[in-house]
Parts: structure tokens; C-alpha cells; sequence
């Protein structure tokens, strides 16, 4: 039963795989399409009150500057809302502002389309700055993203046409796939009775006749954007476990389905861009090989329970039930973790602390590669780095110089995917390693044993590959983890991007080079083997020491 509920769901995204990916590529292909006439009157208007007079392509660098500027407006507005929250309109629980280094954390946190959240939804924000701030942050980070993604494939893809216009991207993607597709799963998931109002906290009697207050708002707005953006950032602390977030299997179902399926219909709509649909689809297999990979791991050892507690004679045949809810159990569980952290969505609907070590190291392994499909766009160009590293190597073997579609692969461009590559993991060890010698860091470890390194390291992880899941058991709300965790989601999102986007440009700059009967071929089976050794190689060199300290060795004393 588990196997066909986990079966069903990706069948599913199998089937939505190739139209989605169809439609993205006419919303962005910029050539006229039966789009225009159903969003192209909205989208004049926005042009015109932003003063985009033309919508020029831009070069890598204009890019990046359009992004990043457009990216620090959004953070000066959302640090005004939070710090004088409490004396806004909209708040008719009586929260207070913001804390200056959480608001800090926070606003960083969900411009890098992160949404690691070191505060509680229901008690941290108000129904204004849910929906101001955090709703309006959900749409525009996800929309930067996948504008990013997007030049990068144009950049490659395409020869000295520039990498297109920021603020159009940034308006499609907004106007013509977030709304629609938002709009539509917030009605289906109201209709399945997840909460949509603009009511006060209410007050009820329990049985045991005690008064308890039940914080509502619109709940439901709220969570189809922070799943189709691959967001993550809940409106309640328990996030999707939270029976109002996600009341049921089928509306976890739906949620899943919502982080996963435009990051996973990316590869499709990149192979439309290179004329190739191969292309796109050996991107494809490859995350979703990965993908079952890691979720074999984390089933399989979520399903045979913990050691530790079987040991005392009371095994369950439902496996490893501690810190999951028993309307999803074990399968839609782990389906959930393994899709909330392939896609870079944060969102979660069990406690990741209770995972089994191997469930863990599952998780972790994800966001360690960050390839596995990813958020918006990120998991494609960090894929198609690999791709290009993959024919770099190839090529040196046999002592030719390397090609990726018809580009030649030279030192400028394996300087800067070298630099993304080792960027990655350094801010995720170094301040792994520096919480353990402080106390600020260490004191907020629950655990002191090999759980509490890993506490820490999935918290930097996350931060760094723009997930925002906690593994929780972890006093992460206080000077130290907000800055240091702020700083790694700022480096993680940027530092990578203008990168990338550099390479992106360095490309479409190249003479194409004509294929020949010794060109390596990117489009076959053969490539696929080629693509996942690399990236497990890469990962493995760089992250197995630190996995080994931390779920490996709480695996072993268990056993």
C-alpha cells in the first residue's frame, strides 16, 4: 500500500511533466503565443507604472544588477514591516515587532527564497505581514528565481542574444504561472477545508472546560504559494503538520505535488530552449534517478523503525512513527521530506529531528548536491553545471577540447563553476565548525552525542541550499544563529547566482561550434552514468567526512 500511494504521486508529476514544461517555455520564449491575449493587457500595465519603456535583452551583468536591486528594494520594505509590526493595522492578536536580528534573519531568509524560520508564524507575525510581507516575499523570490533559471538557459542555449529582460521575466513569472496556478490550489485546498478568513484568534471551551485560543487567518492563500514557489515558510511553527495547514493525505498529496512539479518540468522546458528534448530529459532522469535513490534510503530505513526502541520488545509493523502525524504515516511521510528537500521547499509535515540517522542523512544528502530537481530553477543550474563539468572532465580524457551544445567549455568558465562548487560547501562547514567552538552556537544544541552535529550541520545546510527545513532541537533564535545562518542564506542564493550567470554569459558569447563525428554526445544514456557519478563524486569528496561524524556514526551505536 505504501509503494502505490509513493507510486501514484509520481506517476502523477510524470504526467504534468511535459505540458507545464510546455507552458513555461511560451511564457518565456518571448515569441507570440495564445498567452498574450489572456495576460499580455495586465502585464502593459505593470510596464508602464514601472516606467519599462522597452524590454531590451540584457547582458549577464545588467542582469545581475536588475536582481540584486530589485531584490534590496523588496528587503528595505519587508524590514520596515516587521520591526513596526505591532503598530500596524491587521493584527488582532496583539503581536509585538520584531526583534532586530530575527527580523534581520527573516527578511534575508525569505528573499533568498530560504524561509528558515527562527520564530513561530502564529505568535511571530501578524495577518498583515503574513500577507505583506511573507505572501508577497513567497511571489517574488520564487519569481526571481525562476527568471535566473531562465537567462542562464538562454545564455546557453542561445548565441548573442543576451539573457532577455529581468523585469519581464520577473513579471511572467509572476503574472502568468504564480498567480494562476496560486490562485487554483489555494480554492482546491479551501474546499478541502483549510482555513481562508480574516477572523480573530478564536476562543473555545475544551472538554476538560478550559479556554483555549486557536489562531486562523488566511491560512490557505498562504500555502499554495509557499509550495509552488518552493518556499516552505509555514503560517503555524508545526508548519504542514499542522492540521490546518494540511488537514489530510489528499491535501498532502496536493502540496507535494505543488513543490515538485514546476521545478521538475524545468528540464523539459530547458530541452525545448536547446532544440533538443533529449537534452532535457537526460537533466530529468538524472534528478529523478537521485531522487529515488535518496528516497529508498530514507523509506526503507524510516519503515524498519528505530534499533533502539524495537530492542525494548515494542516494535511497531508501522516503522519509525515518532515525530509523524498517523494520518500520513510512514509513506507519505518520507515522500514529503525526500520531495520538501530535493526541491528546496523547507516545508515539512513530520519532525525531521526524529528522523532516523539514515532518514536524516537522506535529507541532508539533498541539500548537500542541491541538484536533486531543486527550487525555482536552482536544482536545473546547478545540474547543468555539473553537466558542463561532466564534458570538461570527458574531454580531457581523450584529450579533446570540450563542448556543451555547441559551446566550447574553456578556463574562464571551469574557474567560476569551480568557485560555485567549492563555495557550497565552505559556508556550510565553516560555520558548522565554528558553532562548536563557541558557546553562543554550542549552548543551543539539545543533544551533545552525534545528533547534536548533525542538529547543527542540517541547520547551515539548509541555509546554504536555500531549503529553510529545521531539523529542529535547535535554540536557533538568537544572535548568533540568526546572523550566522543570515549570512550563509545571503552567500548561498548570491554568490552562486552571479556566477552562474557569468558562465551563462561567457557562453552566449561563443561561436557555436559545428557537431562532429568526435563530438561528445550530452544527449544519451551514457551521459545520464556520466552525470550522476560526477555529482556524486563532487558530493562525496566534499561532504562524506562531516556525514560520517554525524548520521553515520549515530547509525552505527544504534546498531
Amino acid at each position: 500500500m505504501d509503494l502505490l500511494q509513493i507510486g501514484i504521486v509520481i506517476v502523477v508529476l510524470l504526467l504534468l511533466v511535459k505540458p507545464l514544461g510546455t507552458y513555461m517555455f511560451h511564457v518565456f520564449s518571448n515569441e507570440p503565443n495564445r498567452t498574450d491575449k489572456v495576460f499580455g493587457s495586465t502585464e502593459n500595465v505593470i510596464y508602464k507604472l514601472i516606467g519599462l519603456r522597452n524590454r531590451n535583452s540584457m547582458n549577464w551583468k545588467k542582469y545581475v544588477l536588475s536582481f540584486i536591486a530589485t531584490n534590496a528594494v523588496l528587503i528595505v520594505i519587508s524590514y520596515v514591516l516587521l520591526r513596526l509590526q505591532g503598530l500596524l493595522p491587521g493584527n488582532p492578536s496583539g503581536n509585538e515587532n520584531m526583534e532586530a536580528s530575527l527580523a534581520f534573519n527573516t527578511i534575508i531568509s525569505f528573499m533568498t527564497n530560504t524561509n528558515l524560520q527562527h520564530y513561530s508564524g502564529e505568535s511571530g507575525l501578524t495577518y498583515l505581514t503574513q500577507m505583506a510581507f511573507v505572501t508577497m516575499m513567497m511571489f517574488t523570490s520564487a519569481a526571481s528565481g525562476l527568471a535566473i533559471a531562465v537567462a542562464f538557459i538562454r545564455g546557453i542555449t542561445r548565441r548573442g542574444e543576451g539573457l532577455g529582460n529581468f523585469f519581464q521575466d520577473f513579471t511572467k513569472a509572476i503574472i502568468r504561472i504564480f498567480i494562476p496556478l496560486a490562485f487554483i490550489v489555494t480554492i482546491v485546498l479551501v474546499g478541502l477545508k483549510v482555513p481562508q478568513t480574516f477572523d480573530p484568534t478564536a476562543t473555545v471551551t475544551t472538554f476538560e472546560g478550559v479556554e483555549q485560543q486557536i489562531t486562523m487567518g488566511p491560512i490557505a492563500s498562504l500555502e499554495s504559494i509557499k509550495h509552488l514557489g518552493t518556499n516552505g515558510g509555514g503560517f503555524f511553527g508545526a508548519n504542514s503538520s499542522h492540521p490546518f495547514e494540511n488537514p489530510s493525505p489528499l491535501t498532502n498529496v496536493i502540496e507535494i505535488l505543488s513543490m515538485w512539479m514546476l521545478a521538475a518540468s524545468l528540464p523539459y522546458m530547458f530541452g525545448l530552449f536547446a532544440k533538443n528534448k533529449k537534452q532535457g530529459w537526460v537533466i530529468f532522469s538524472s534528478m529523478m534517478i537521485l531522487f529515488l535513490i535518496f528516497l529508498s534510503i530514507s523509506y526503507t530505513s524510516e519503515k524498519a523503525g528505530n534499533p533502539a526502541i524495537n530492542s525494548l520488545g515494542i516494535e511497531s509493523s508501522q516503522g519509525s512513527m515518532e515525530g509523524k502525524e498517523v494520518r500520513f504515516g510512514i509513506a507519505q511521510s518520507t515522500l514529503f521530506s525526500t520531495v520538501t528537500t530535493a526541491a528546496t521547499t523547507g516545508s515539512v509535515n513530520n519532525m525531521h529531528d526524529t528522523l532516523t540517522p539514515l532518514g536524516g542523512m537522506a535529507a541532508l544528502g539533498e541539500m548537500m548536491l542541491n541538484v536533486v530537481f531543486g527550487g525555482k530553477g536552482v536544482g536545473l543550474v546547478n545540474m547543468l553545471m555539473y553537466a558542463i563539468l561532466g564534458v570538461f572532465i570527458c574531454g580531457l580524457m581523450v584529450g579533446r577540447t570540450p563542448e556543451f551544445l555547441g559551446r566550447k567549455i574553456e578556463a574562464r568558465e571551469m574557474k567560476l563553476i569551480a568557485l560555485v562548487i567549492l563555495v557550497h560547501p565552505f559556508i556550510i562547514l565553516v560555520p558548522t565548525a565554528l558553532s562548536f567552538i563557541t558557546s553562543s552556537g554550542y549552548d543551543s544544541l539539545s543533544n551533545p552525542g552525534f545528533h547534536g552535529l548533525t542538529q547543527s550541520l542540517y541547520e547551515y545546510t539548509s541555509s546554504a541550499a536555500n531549503n529553510g527545513s529545521g531539523f529542529e532541537g535547535l535554540g536557533d533564535n538568537t544572535i548568533f544563529w540568526n546572523v550566522s545562518t543570515g549570512l550563509v542564506m545571503f552567500f548561498g542564493r548570491y554568490m552562486s547566482i552571479i556566477a552562474m550567470l557569468a558562465v551563462a554569459g561567457s557562453l552566449s558569447a561563443k561561436n557555436p561550434v559545428g557537431e562532429t563525428i568526435g563530438t561528445f554526445r550530452t544527449d544519451n544514456k551514457l551521459f545520464i552514468g556520466i552525470l550522476i557519478s560526477v555529482v556524486l563524486l563532487i558530493g562525496a569528496l566534499t561532504f562524506l567526512p562531516v556525514i560520517v561524524l554525524g548520521p553515520v556514526a549515530e547509525f552505527l551505536t544504534l546498531h
